[in-house]
């Protein structure tokens, strides 16, 4: 492995952090190429179940009025981290490494554990998501239940396998990226054109919360952690390392990018799903839509398809740190850096399918995502840098606007996984484990 020693980072702590040099590229990429990046994450396949995750929960009133603070508070929150990406003089290409800067080794630890546990949440959200594609796919066809979710989870995992062996780094994407947002427009407008016919021919629909009142709070304490999920990838330094410079400026143009053209077709399918079914919105709008068994077909096979190029995006720092960390590098093509993809990328993926098919939870796998690790890391800890590292160029008021952050957060963090455990605890009482939901 190689280091570059004038990368320590000693501050906060008697041992330094020694930051490794990248084993992929970094500054190679258009902030337009970024912006698609961070859209291909916004608009993935994971916008089929916010419908059922997160309007139906929340209503008409707390659902509209939460997607669009969600959204405002993510792109702010955002800003700061990107805005941070310099600080000390040099370029922070990993979330950890620029935790380490301001506050030292301890922080490093923290950060790369907290992301690690949200990026292999969403990747397990990606394999339910792959392998539910497949099954809505399959019962079109031959509704005899010999097929099984599980089973369409493994093959989702096995697909995917494949495509990180084949695709080296986050940069190597490009013409993927393409390909996954005309896979995007797809299933969006289908799920929308389908979803708008039924509910035009449905009769009126019952968009009243369900629940007892001790679980309604529970489901909406829930759902807020769909709302964040929803905007934050929880590694956007990741994702700026590739921006070319000056990596401030274009980062911030890939984020107003994504945070304006990029939400709108989110919205749209969210929102027409919702009003088409009301609170029986399936987790997952294919199945809930009625329409050409072709159209359908085809608009599952696109979400599937689309996310087994997402998860790459979210896999992509757990794949350069195990890249960095062997000494991956040079022609992606050699025998053994493409033999230690297959162990290193088979195995991580191989034991995300196993979790997935055992639990395939998708509702609350992104609430414990939100709760877990998309607060902390988007928001807690994303004030709190900002508020170290620029303490001294703040007013009061600045301060005790970001302490105000923390604090809140903070405490929706708590309250969030509380509600997401009690939801995959009731769950688990309801379905075994394997489940074919």
């Amino acid at each position: 492995m190689v280091y570059d020693d004038r990368n320590k980072v000693e501050k906060g702590d008697k041992l330094p952090v020694v930051v490794p040099e990248t084993a992929h590229q970094v500054s190679t990429d258009s902030w337009f190429q970024v912006g698609f990046v961070l859209t291909t994450g916004i608009n993935s396949v994971f916008v089929l179940g916010y419908s059922g995750t997160i309007m139906v929960p929340l209503g008409w009133i707390g659902g509209v009025v939460g997607l669009l603070l969600a959204t405002a508070i993510s792109l702010y929150a955002n800003m700061l981290v990107a805005k941070l990406h310099e600080f000390g003089g040099r370029r922070h290409i990993r979330y950890r490494d620029l935790a380490a800067q301001i506050y030292g080794r301890k922080a490093y630890y923290m950060t790369w554990a907290l992301q690690y546990v949200n990026l292999f949440m969403i990747n397990i959200g990606y394999l339910i998501l792959g392998g539910s594609a497949l099954k809505a796919c399959y019962i079109l066809f031959r509704d005899d239940n010999t097929m099984k979710l599980p089973y369409f989870i493994a093959i989702a995992g096995f697909v995917c396998a494949l495509f990180a062996i084949a695709t080296p780094h986050l940069s190597s994407l490009r013409v993927w990226l393409g390909c996954s947002t005309l896979l995007s427009l797809m299933y969006i407008i289908v799920a929308c054109v389908l979803a708008a016919k039924d509910g035009i021919n449905a009769p009126s629909r019952d968009y009243s919360i369900t629940g007892k009142s001790t679980g309604r709070i529970f489901t909406t304490i829930g759902a807020s952690a769909n709302l964040v999920f929803a905007f934050n990838t929880g590694m956007l330094p990741e994702i700026q390392a590739t921006v070319r410079e000056p990596a401030v400026k274009n980062m911030l143009r890939a984020l107003y990018f994504q945070f304006t053209v990029g939400v709108l077709p989110m919205y749209a399918v969210t929102f027409i799903g919702y009003w088409a079914y009301g609170s029986s919105t399936s987790t997952y709008l294919l199945n809930s839509v009625s329409g050409p068994v072709w159209v359908k077909a085809a608009a599952n096979i696109s979400a599937f398809l689309q996310s087994v190029i997402a998860l790459h995006i979210f896999a992509s720092p757990t794949y350069e740190y195990l890249d960095t960390k062997f000494g991956i590098r040079g022609n992606a093509l050699k025998f053994t850096n493409l033999s230690f993809r297959f162990v290193a990328r088979g195995g991580y993926l191989a034991i995300s399918t196993l979790v997935s098919a055992l639990l395939p939870f998708l509702g609350d796998f992104e609430s414990l995502t939100g709760a877990l690790s998309t607060f902390p890391l988007t928001f807690i800890l994303a004030n709190h840098m900002y508020l170290v590292a620029k303490k001294h160029k703040l007013s009061s008021l600045q301060q005790y606007w970001h302490w105000l952050n923390v604090a809140f957060f903070g405490l929706m963090s708590i309250a969030a996984t509380v509600a997401s455990l009690r939801l995959i605890a009731v769950d688990s009482k309801e379905y075994h484990v394997f489940a074919d939901l």
